[in-house]
């Protein structure tokens, strides 16, 4: 997957990717922040949270630079509830055991905490050009379009997952409408596509990022008490008339006239 980013095509999704991660994270506040895979994407780059770090399982992407963490992907070294922002950048579909890997990211992640995810769509034209290129290579021809490892994972799919797990999905989008074509000049004469693509064809986008929030079940968030009640007890109360009452006791402020109540 690194070695393809690379590519004209693979530059083309990593720009859209980054992007679109860009507007998803940059309003998410907290105080860490993790990006578990492919460390060439710069996902938390508009983030603001004051402790970022980038996590990478294989051994070439923990040669990147901006990687902090080496992990397992379905064992993190967090504590349950302790980050407030996930980004999982194609993730799922490399990893040996995603169901695992996104129980794990629900565990260390606080109540009304985010998981951000992109993916490679399998109804996209590049997924079907990927489908052929396997057929074609079983009789020796051809070569795959995109990266042989990995397992595309379906929007829907996902979706099923994040409910599964108690979170609630806040927005889903598709993106590179572009053929599956390897030259950079005719990516750029088919960019017309992009309008009309998320216009009449959205779900067939090559790519989508969805963007989840963990429910906890039961739990009601409670908001500050701004203002304060007035204690009533002890002020002096209004009178609208003069005279006494019809007990016979003189009120507050009224002339002595010397009658009796009757």
């Amino acid at each position: 997957m690194r070695d393809w980013l690379e590519t004209p095509s693979g530059r083309y999704l990593a720009q859209w990717e980054t992007e679109r991660l860009a507007q998803a994270v940059a309003d998410m506040f907290g105080y860490h922040a993790v990006q578990l895979g492919l460390p060439s994407i710069d996902a938390l780059g508009a983030n603001r949270m004051p402790h970022r770090f980038v996590g990478a399982q294989t051994p070439e992407d923990a040669a990147h630079p901006q990687v902090a963490i080496v992990t397992d992907m379905a064992a993190l070294p967090f504590a349950s509830g302790s980050i407030d922002l996930v980004v999982l950048p194609h993730t799922l579909e490399l990893s040996p055991d995603p169901h695992a890997t996104l129980r794990e990211v629900e565990r260390v992640l606080v109540p009304e905490g985010r998981v951000v995810i992109c993916g490679l769509n399998p109804m996209s034209l590049w997924s079907w050009r990927q489908r052929r290129a396997r057929l074609m290579r079983r009789v020796g021809l051809g070569s795959l379009f995109l990266p042989e490892a990995g397992e595309f994972m379906g929007y829907w799919r996902i979706r099923d997952w994040l409910r599964l797990l108690n979170f609630e999905v806040e927005s889903g989008q598709f993106g590179c409408f572009r053929p599956a074509v390897r030259s950079e000049t005719w990516l750029q004469r088919f960019a017309w596509m992009e309008r009309a693509g998320s216009k009449w064809w959205p779900i067939l986008g090559a790519v989508y990022c969805v963007v989840a929030v963990k429910r906890m079940p039961g739990m009601r968030l409670l908001s500050p008490a701004w203002k304060t009640s007035r204690r009533l007890a002890g002020a002096p109360v209004g009178v609208s008339q003069r005279g006494q009452n019809r007990a016979g006791a003189r009120v507050v402020g009224a002339p002595d006239t010397g009658a009796k109540a009757p």
